[in-house]
């Protein structure tokens, strides 16, 4: 007698089966310049992974301009990260990698709402840190989704690092069709993704005129970068500045120090002039131990972003100079941030932003104090905002997350998504964020060891 429920529910199932599998949304796709991308969802948003917006770096490719992405037949399934670049990973539970790391690693991420309608969304395109060595785009706390959910289009991407990212060897620029020579390969691979971007954002449903750069530590340097490029000019509206320090380049930029060092690179691989046997090494012989943990030490053979004129200027004169009247920049760093509240990222944030306020840019200046509940440090540290600024704390943070952390990833969120769309960070039920004044008048907004955004601080940092 038992059986025959059994089959009876077996019989209905079967018949059932194809109008179910008709009633699941089916999952979204994408035309883009390469091919067709199918996404899959993400909480309230749809996530499309690892799309190519260049060509692999490897081989030939390799200290080459990014060159444009093979196109492909069919759907391409882009529903997983794909692979961060090149990299001697770093030990550490800030922002671990979810990929392996290959020289075939230009890709982008997008996010955008589920419910998007038909107008063209705001886009926030994100640079990670990482020291120029480190990083990628594929830790869960980068995830786009519950920044898109607020009515955004997010992207990140990943770009060439370390020695793979800047090889000041013009030897290496023969027949490359970027003239003239420039071996800044990440800030080329920023301007590469940017530019795609630009191209693609539409069929997601972004608006390609209304792009706002996002990045953090090397990220926020990098948005220094890019405010000032020649390549970048008109290609995006507004930017936000976590931890990118003053402006200023260093000794290391100088454009003899970097070719001095790609020589010795190349003197001690035996391959003076020959760019073919430079290809040809092995990526941990270009590596050679380079991350995180040693970047701090002098290396005669590494030199990290230069003033090339072409794709790099400094930043600091370039502003100077500039009318920035009608941008506008949130800018600011953590409380217990590198070097103190005296240092390059504190003070730094805080020298900037006067600058760009002079300038007639519209800027919003932060501290972010907020301590995680789980943790007992004195102050924020470096690249502790990420997640917040995400709204990825829970992800971060796991069973250890608290309410008071979920609602301070909830206010700073929604300040990011309002300045997003309208170039200014305030909305309904936020406490009022000022901008500086071009006299330097005006606070810093604090998100406050107490859980809570406090606007009108005179400083921030903790020794």
């Amino acid at each position: 007698m038992r059986s025959r429920p059994t089959i009876f529910s077996s019989v209905i199932a079967a018949c059932l089966a194809p109008a179910l599998a008709a009633a699941q949304p089916v999952a979204p796709t994408v035309r883009t310049e390469s091919g067709m991308v199918r996404g899959a969802s993400e909480g309230g948003s749809i996530a499309w992974k690892g799309i190519p917006y260049a060509a692999s770096t490897a081989g030939q490719n390799r200290w080459k301009a990014p060159q444009p992405a093979p196109r492909w037949d069919g759907i391409r399934n882009a529903t997983h990260y794909g692979a961060d670049c090149m990299q001697l990973p770093f030990p550490s539970d800030a922002a671990p990698l979810g990929t392996t790391p290959s020289e075939n690693c230009l890709f982008a991420n997008i996010w955008r709402p589920k419910a998007a309608g038909a107008r063209r969304l705001p886009v926030l395109f994100w640079i990670h840190g990482g020291g120029f060595v480190n990083g990628g785009s594929s830790p869960p706390t980068y995830s786009g989704a519950r920044l898109a959910e607020q009515g955004i289009i997010v992207v990140s991407i990943n770009y060439r690092l370390g020695r793979f990212g800047f090889m000041a060897n013009p030897g290496l620029g023969q027949g490359d069709e970027r003239q003239p020579y420039s071996g800044n390969y990440a800030l080329l691979d920023q301007v590469a993704a940017l530019e795609w971007t630009k191209r693609n954002i539409a069929a997601f449903g972004g608006d390609p005129d209304d792009i706002t750069l996002m990045g953090e530590s090397a990220g926020g340097m990098s948005v220094n970068m890019l405010l000032t490029s020649p390549l970048t000019k008109g290609k995006f509206a507004r930017a936000i500045i976590m931890s990118g320090g003053d402006g200023r380049m260093g000794q290391d930029a100088a454009l003899t120090t970097a070719e001095q060092k790609a020589r010795a690179f190349a003197e001690a691989h035996g391959a003076s002039a020959d760019a073919d046997k430079l290809r040809r090494l092995a990526p941990d012989a270009v590596i050679d131990e380079l991350n995180l943990a040693t970047l701090g030490r002098p290396s005669p053979t590494y030199s990290g972003p230069y003033v090339d004129g072409i794709v790099v200027n400094e930043p600091r004169p370039v502003l100077q100079a500039s009318q920035l009247r009608g941008t506008s920049v949130m800018i600011g760093a953590t409380s217990a941030d590198i070097g103190g509240p005296s240092g390059f990222m504190i003070a730094g944030a805080s020298e900037l932003g006067g600058l760009l306020a002079r300038q007639g840019a519209a800027v919003y200046p932060y501290c972010f104090s907020y301590v995680a509940q789980s943790l007992s440090a004195k102050g924020a540290s470096h690249a502790s905002d990420i997640p917040f600024f995400f709204n990825t704390q829970d992800i971060k943070y796991g069973n250890a997350v608290t309410s008071r952390d979920q609602a301070m990833g909830a206010t700073i969120s929604r300040y990011v998504a309002n300045f997003v769309k309208n170039g200014n960070p305030n909305g309904s039920g936020l406490p009022e964020w000022q901008k500086l004044a071009a006299k330097g008048e005006g606070g810093i907004m604090d998100f406050s060891d107490r859980g809570v955004a406090e606007p009108g601080s005179k400083a921030c940092g903790v020794e």
